[in-house]
């Protein structure tokens, strides 16, 4: 049974499924999702947790069968939590799952936390056989379009409310990391005093977070100001900010200027494609010094930096990822040759 992400918690309160698979590469949502059925767990008698990671090197699938069939030791149920990050079992998990289910006594409670499955995958076998036996949540990323309702939601449930522009604010400091948003949201409801936020309230509560500082870098590199730029950039290393964050806030930057040109290609002019990109008003004039400086061309070459620097941090591409940070600063705030 398929089930969006916004109704698990009634679909949990009126029954408690043998199986539940949630997916998706939205940390924070595929975190929600997993601690609810993890607590509705807790609350009808699966008080024995048992993880199985297929990442692990010593994992074996055969482990999940075991789980069937043992007894828990300290609990009439138990929740066993089956991590798969790529999504993809494999022809043995394949055939593992499947005979979990002919197996299981329908008393223990299986979650599989899994990354994005594709849809190719939702076609095989063992994908259908737990669409068929218990629940699937697969979670999204809340895009930018998305972003001002999905906030605004999140901020009703604290009992706040906020204005249009101080809304937009909120979702230029956070797009990309709802994580980010989250305490954002929980920062608000603590310092704002009365239910309703305003501009200044955004601005005054984000004011002394790195998370500010981060996007002070792309304020700066947009501006085409390198020695500025570099300097926000050694303070965020020296602040110990983890170097994809800062990879993010650039990115974030460079495809929107890939955009906004596309559109102009496209026959808009440079108002029309910025305001069609919902750009805050107050950084409007960097975005136009950026577009200034550079082409269709260098842009594509700063985005295939990036890939690089991504490359770098994970491991698979030579180079100090913050020296590949540099050079992207660099490239950002400089003229196209």
């Amino acid at each position: 049974m398929r089930v969006y992400a916004e109704q698990l918690a009634n679909q949990l309160e009126k029954s408690l499924s043998p199986v539940y698979l949630i997916s998706g590469d939205e940390p924070l949502l595929l975190q929600e999702c997993s601690d609810l059925v993890r607590k509705h767990a807790r609350e009808q008698g699966c008080s024995d947790r048992e993880v199985l990671d297929v990442a692990s090197k010593r994992f074996n699938w055969q482990e999940l069968l075991h789980s069937a069939n043992s007894m828990s030791l300290f609990a009439e149920r138990k929740l066993i939590e089956l991590r798969l990050p790529d999504g993809k079992p494999g022809s043995e998990g394949s055939k593992a799952l499947c005979e979990y289910l002919e197996i299981a006594s329908g008393d223990d409670v299986l979650l599989i936390v899994a990354g994005k499955i594709d849809k190719q995958s939702t076609n095989s076998k063992w994908f259908k056989a737990l669409d068929k036996a218990g629940v699937i949540t697969q979670v999204w990323p809340v895009d930018a379009g998305k972003l001002p309702q999905w906030l605004r939601r999140r901020l009703a449930t604290s009992n706040l409310e906020i204005d249009d522009d101080a809304l937009q604010l909120l979702c230029d400091r956070v797009e990309g990391n709802l994580l980010a948003a989250v305490q954002e949201v929980q920062k608000l409801k603590l310092l704002v005093a009365g239910s309703r936020i305003s501009a200044h309230d955004v601005m005054t509560a984000v004011a002394d977070s790195a998370r500010y500082t981060v996007f002070e870098l792309g304020d700066k590199a947009l501006s085409g100001n390198t020695g500025a730029s570099l300097r926000v950039l050694h303070g965020l290393r020296s602040e110990g900010t983890e170097p994809p964050v800062v990879l993010w806030a650039l990115t974030r930057e460079i495809r929107a200027l890939y955009s906004i040109m596309l559109d102009c290609e496209q026959g808009s002019n440079s108002m029309q494609a910025i305001n069609a990109h919902r750009i805050w008003k107050s950084r409007v004039p960097l975005v136009q010094s950026a577009l200034s400086r550079h082409d269709l061309q260098s842009i594509s070459q700063m985005l295939e930096q990036a890939l690089e620097t991504d490359g770098s941090i994970k491991g698979f591409a030579n180079g100090n990822p913050w020296d590949h940070l540099e050079r992207l600063v660099v490239s950002l705030t400089r003229a196209n040759a």
